[in-house]
């Protein structure tokens, strides 16, 4: 079992000392929200798991604890592009930081082991997988270790949008460190991962105590978000050329590699060129993708289309914009991803471009990371006739053509049997070379068996997020609710004036006297409470509720007490969030919802800023209905229609044929309509027809029965529709 030395602190050190350390170290006079409880946490040996959106600051709280902290602090984190750039933020600063990863040469990597051993580093940054690495793990037993940082914890969790096997990894190493406090920290975690997280890493269970929970607001006002219903690719490319005109600066977020190769090419070859658009997917080798990721984070480019392989731990702050081109899987990847805009506050914009058929890829993906046991039974027996004694080249797609399944089956099947060390599993330096597989006849079929028929209900799950995915898109109501509402907190006001439901937001007018009066009697209210009781116990001295914590604490013979009898109890809630949001109090992030003046409170009760003002709650409760997007239905007539009897249109085609060309004629029809004109300016009958009966599946086959024009603006929504006949 690993085992490691550990410090511990003498003493606390103090609210002075801890704020001076944050302007020694990081030039901050204050923190932001959210950041000083956790660090005073883990500094008093406790474990935390704190949830905080993106860009809020995540990274202060362990990088302070650790200057803090007389020992090392080590950070698990999944990027090496995320590693390389806060070591590098980090050593600007003079803090002594480094990583060890696969891109750190052997001899570089005994040097940097025995710094550590030595001390030399107050952080060391690692993948998860290096606690598969024995050196590693000789040099951490070796090293005085302060703190252990779980960043993107979600990751441990196979709840989560973003599981990773190599996460579960840590769970075993934390048995070694029994008194080293663990942070873990994420952007996104439904209270579902939130308890998944906890109990991966088994927090709460003996030594430990039980841990500190912050869920850290997932608002994001600046965030303008609306979904917009496309049929086609042409009125997809249309929404980004507007969005990169309009705002110059962004990400397009793709489903698939074909997809983002493909919508990189027409940028690039159109009106934009390569001096502004860029490409990042994971089929790209390591080098590729660092200049990419180095590029877009450098400002050299102003716009990057990518799978979802990038973003994480993107540090641009002016990113204007982000596009959906495809449905993402889940809300948590949704709200990660537009969370990489406005990280500088301003005024952001969030597009979804929406197609029911683009619902498909995420099916299959969600087929392609929960096979069925008779899948991986399949490629067990055939491992037992490869594999056994010795590591063979596996290709898996051809093990895929060869099973009749889904690909990404293969490599699912592959990465749980290594998991649970069924088998070995070595990778090649390029996603082309197929893995080294040597099977291990240790473990039982009946074993295995056991784990894919618990991963049962981690395929529901899956299908579950897609399906609130999509609900999001089809939703009437405020955009931002809904996701509030998902991750599990209570939504501000109902009307949020940043989605495409609410309209935009409106500059706050000034105050009326009536207004004043409300507003100063709210705070005296909450500053006589003393920050010791909720918002609901505010809003029941308020209203003269006698609530039974009211007659328990006798609230009831504050002087503030019934001074808004008859003030509509919803409004006065939001009227309470929009106080806490301006600044006037503030609420505790243990859970507690406790509420407390500030001292900004103090001076607007006494009307001390008389510029203050605020957006006042509406009497609507409901924001601007819009009717939900209705899935597009093909409705094949027992007889194609002709142009005039409706008889003879594509009557000379094949059955086949027919069923091709009423579905393109359909396609024409919407797209001449979106575009204002005429059918046969989008394709002639006569290349109609010849593209129905040829059926071609590439845009090569393509090219050869369509204009240049028509391939460049149409092609893919062309095979997308052929495609689906």
């Amino acid at each position: 079992m690993l085992s490691a030395k550990c410090y511990t602190l003498s003493s606390m050190p103090s609210e002075q000392e801890i704020y001076a350390a944050l302007k020694r170290h990081f030039g901050h006079d204050d923190f932001r929200d959210g950041q000083y409880q956790p660090i005073a946490e883990v500094l008093n040996g406790r474990d935390a798991v704190v949830v905080m959106p993106t860009g809020s600051g995540k990274s202060l709280c362990y990088q302070l604890a650790a200057m803090l902290l007389p020992g090392t602090t080590l950070v698990i984190s999944p990027l090496i592009a995320l590693m390389k750039d806060q070591v590098a933020a980090l050593e600007r600063r003079h803090i002594p930081a480094t990583f060890l990863n696969s891109s750190v040469s052997a001899d570089e990597m005994s040097y940097r082991l025995d710094a550590m051993m030595r001390g030399e580093y107050k952080l060391v940054y690692i993948a998860p997988e290096r606690f598969r690495n024995e050196r590693f793990l000789q040099a951490i037993a070796r090293t005085e270790l302060a703190l252990l940082t779980i960043d993107e914890a979600h990751c441990i969790s196979q709840w989560g949008h973003d599981f990773r096997p190599d996460y579960l990894n840590i769970r075993e190493a934390l048995t070694g460190f029994p008194d080293i406090p663990v942070l873990a920290v994420t952007a996104t975690a439904t209270p579902d991962v939130r308890q998944d997280i906890i109990r991966q890493l088994k927090l709460g269970e003996e030594p430990r105590e039980k841990p500190y929970v912050q869920v850290q607001g997932f608002s994001r006002e600046n965030l303008d978000l609306s979904v917009v219903a496309t049929r086609n690719h042409e009125m997809k490319y249309r929404h980004v050329c507007d969005l990169i005109r309009q705002h110059r600066t962004g990400i397009i977020y793709v489903a698939t590699r074909k997809h983002a190769e493909s919508v990189f090419g027409r940028l690039n070859l159109g009106r934009f060129g390569e001096s502004k658009v860029l490409l990042y997917h994971g089929g790209m080798n390591d080098a590729e993708r660092t200049r990419v990721y180095n590029d877009f984070v450098a400002a050299k480019y102003p716009v990057v289309v990518a799978t979802n392989a990038f973003g994480m731990g993107v540090d641009r702050a002016d990113i204007r914009f982000v596009a959906h081109w495809d449905i993402p899987g889940s809300i948590e990847a949704y709200y990660q991803e537009v969370g990489r805009a406005g990280r500088d506050g301003l005024p952001s914009f969030c597009r979804l471009l929406f197609s029911y058929a683009d619902v498909k890829t995420q099916e299959f993906f969600i087929d392609g990371a929960n096979p069925s046991w008779d899948v991986a039974r399949n490629v067990l027996s055939y491992l037992r006739t490869k594999a056994v004694g010795k590591g063979v080249s596996v290709d898996t797609n051809a093990l895929a053509d060869r099973l009749d399944v889904n690909g990404i089956a293969i490599e699912t099947v592959l990465n749980v049997f290594a998991q649970h060390k069924a088998i070995t599993l070595t990778r090649g330096e390029s996603f082309r070379d197929p893995p080294i597989v040597q099977y291990h006849p240790s473990v039982s079929e009946a074993e295995l068996h056991a784990v894919f028929a618990a991963r049962r209900e981690k395929e529901r799950r899956d299908r579950q997020r897609l399906r609130e995915m999509i609900d999001f898109c089809d939703t009437s109501g405020c955009r931002h609710k809904f996701i509030l509402s998902y991750f599990g907190e209570e939504a501000k006001a109902d009307v949020c004036g940043g989605c495409d439901h609410c309209g935009p937001r409106q500059p706050p007018e000034p105050l009326t006297e009536a207004q004043w009066l409300i507003i100063q009697k709210v705070l005296s209210c909450i500053g006589r409470m003393k920050g010791c009781h909720p918002q609901s116990i505010v809003v029941d001295v308020l209203l003269g509720n006698l609530s039974a914590a009211v007659r328990q604490h006798q609230l009831n013979t504050l002087s503030t007490w019934n001074l808004l009898n008859g003030f509509k109890p919803e409004m006065l809630r939001i009227l309470l969030e929009t106080l806490v949001r301006s600044g006037c109090a503030s609420l505790a992030t243990d859970g507690t919802d406790l509420i407390r003046l500030t001292s900004k409170g103090m001076r607007v009760a006494r009307r001390e800023e008389p510029e203050f003002t605020i957006r006042w709650p509406s009497d609507k409760s409901t924001s601007r209905a819009r009717a939900p997007i209705e899935p597009p239905a093909l409705n094949l007539p027992s007889r194609i229609p002709g142009r005039s009897t409706g008889s003879d249109f594509g009557a000379t085609l094949s059955a086949a044929a027919r069923t091709r060309a009423f579905a393109l004629r359909s396609w024409r029809k919407d797209t001449a309509d979106e575009l204002g004109v005429a059918a046969f300016r989008i394709m002639s009958n006569k290349t109609l027809f010849r593209v129905a009966e040829d059926n071609p599946r590439t845009l090569a086959h393509l090219s050869h029965l369509v204009s240049r024009q028509t391939l460049n603006e149409f092609g893919e929504d062309i095979l997308d529709v052929l495609g689906d006949c």
